[in-house]
């Protein structure tokens, strides 16, 4: 009989909270076994990270191992003393955080934090922890180890920054490594380029996986045995391939349905019952005038051969007609985030025209447009909800400060009204418009944020990244509510985005941009079924796809 190297048993966590204890897991049972990869999906809240927390013994102050068992290799974790746990933490057991930049210490150079662990398991000394350092660096297959051993995090993208992470966390071998969303944020080709590294160094260390995710082609592509959680209760559990072919539970088919494939709607990610209370889409597209033109854009960081200079974006041309949404596509450091943000004039561009509305706004300096007339109809969602909201102010107040600062003639009354009205328009109930961003979730912060975009009636909405940390049933809801508020509204899109199925169920057009420039354009549905570049093949080809679930046809998902 073989004995599991992780055996989590009737587990159950409390937390203590103002209005009384919580019970975050609720009695839970799975085990891991040598070499074996293990998925736990499920949505926010359900209590996947939690769980990861307990085996750790790294839980909030205020959350409480409240019953059941946790071993590990024979040794009880759940009542281990905080000094054996400090020793088995990096050395047995690892664990990859969600968020790179906030797991990194921002003020200490990525080697030395490799080095830390390395000496504080006694796996180098002083004298040869520079040494390890950089193997593992290779190891992970950063660019010019010996010199990015003293490059700060902020000196580093986000998928180098993973890369950093996963070294820390494999940098003693330990047996047991846990992934807690490692790839959220990533563009397709850096998240498979850190899931193939986790994988090929897993199987070299010979060590087992737990990989926590909502993205279930990453899971169906990397897991063997998939675990679902709802509610802090485990309701399914099976083999990957079985548990995509035939899910058992309404919940785990609500989840594959709301996950985008390459033949999906809009529409088909909805379950069947708010699909019946959305609003019929029109079948053709009636597009207008040009809304925004650009000609020749450019944006030139430092000076043209100077050292550490860099022409992010060049000669960029294109147009966006009234009713349009424009997908922009590409992998991190490409241009496109510069892009929006010069279209925004959030950030000055070194040459070329931005025509928005029939004017040219490109000459108006970034930090006087703000008060410019234009503001109100060129609007942008951001890629994170919650640090683009006033940490300090209401959801109402967030929605409602553009309209006070842009139209201060409203009353108070009538401002008031308006808040309500967009509120009821992106779905968020009233009675949530009195809490904070902390006291939402991830969704309905989404919904302030687009709440407050769309609060000027804007002719443009540039939305970055706008679905890359929701579940994917939260996603499903967001992208119906954009393409709802399109046609309501008659707004246009700038559609930027590293998920290539994401941009297909809401763009009419794409561009792939490439270091700054465009390699190819076209027609979404023509574009992303026969692409002419390389580099576009490339991209599609590092999404992960679920497996067809039993009894699914195009355009329609179990």
């Amino acid at each position: 009989m073989n004995v599991p190297l992780l055996d989590i048993q009737h587990l159950s966590v409390d937390f203590v909270t103002r209005k009384g204890t919580v019970r975050a897991i609720d009695d839970i049972s799975l085990a891991v076994d040598k070499g074996e990869t293990l998925g736990i999906v499920g949505e926010s809240g359900s209590g996947k990270s939690v769980t990861s927390y307990a085996v750790m013994r790294i839980l909030d102050r205020a959350g409480r191992i409240a019953g059941g068992k946790i071993t590990y290799g024979g040794m009880p974790l759940h009542k281990a003393r905080e000094k054996d746990m400090q020793d088995i933490r990096g050395r047995e057991i690892s664990m990859i955080f969600q968020n790179p930049r906030a797991a990194l210490n921002p003020i200490r150079r990525i080697g030395q934090q490799v080095a830390d662990v390395l000496i504080e398991h006694n796996q180098a000394i002083r004298s040869n922890a520079r040494e390890k350092s950089i193997e593992m660096l290779k190891a992970v297959k950063i660019r010019d180890p010996e010199q990015r051993y003293s490059a700060y995090p902020f000196e580093l993208s986000g998928g180098m920054c993973q890369r950093v992470v996963i070294a820390i966390a494999l940098a003693c071998r330990p047996r047991l490594l846990i992934a807690d969303e490692p790839t959220t944020g990533l563009d397709v080709t850096t998240q498979k380029a850190v899931m193939d590294l986790i994988v090929e160094l897993t199987r070299e260390y010979n060590m087992s996986t737990v990989l926590i995710t909502h993205d279930l082609g990453l899971a169906a592509a990397y897991c063997d045995r998939l675990v679902v959680m709802e509610k802090g209760k485990i309701i399914e559990a099976n083999d990957s391939a079985e548990l995509f072919h035939g899910p058992k539970q309404a919940y785990t088919r609500q989840l594959l349905q709301a996950t985008p494939r390459r033949d999906s709607r809009v529409r088909d990610l909805l379950t069947p019952e708010a699909r019946a209370r959305a609003i019929a889409l029109p079948e053709a597209r009636n597009l207008g005038e040009p809304v925004l033109t650009v000609s020749n854009l450019c944006k030139q960081f430092g000076k043209p051969g100077a050292e550490g200079s860099h022409l992010a974006v060049e000669d960029l041309s294109f147009q966006i007609r009234e009713g349009e949404s424009l997908g922009l596509v590409g992998e991190s450091g490409c241009g496109k985030s510069t892009t929006s943000a010069m279209i925004m004039r959030l950030l000055d561009n070194s040459s070329g025209k931005i025509e928005f509305l029939g004017e040219d706004i490109a000459p108006i300096p970034a930090s006087k447009f703000a008060s410019h007339p234009l503001r109100g109809k060129l609007q942008m969602v951001f890629q994170d909800p919650t640090d683009s909201l006033n940490p300090r102010w209401s959801a109402a107040q967030s929605i409602g400060d553009p309209i006070q600062r842009l139209t201060p003639k409203l009353g108070g009354k009538d401002r008031e009204q308006r808040v309500i009205e967009l509120a009821g328009l992106v779905g968020l109930p009233v009675h949530l418009l009195d809490r904070f961003p902390h006291q939402l979730s991830g969704g309905q912060k989404a919904r302030v944020g687009i709440a407050r975009a769309i609060a000027l009636e804007p002719k443009l909405l540039i939305l970055d990244e706008p679905t890359a940390a929701l579940d994917v049933s939260v996603q499903a809801v967001v992208l119906n509510l954009l393409e709802d508020l399109k046609h309501r509204l008659g707004m246009s899109y700038l559609f930027i985005s590293h998920d290539l199925n994401v941009v297909r169920l809401l763009c009419d057009r794409i561009m792939v941009m490439q270091n700054g420039v465009v390699v190819e354009e076209g027609d979404a549905g023509q574009l992303l079924d026969a692409p002419a570049t390389d580099y576009t093949r490339t991209l599609l080809a590092a999404i992960p796809h679920p497996p067809e679930t039993q009894g699914a046809s195009a355009g329609e998902t179990v």
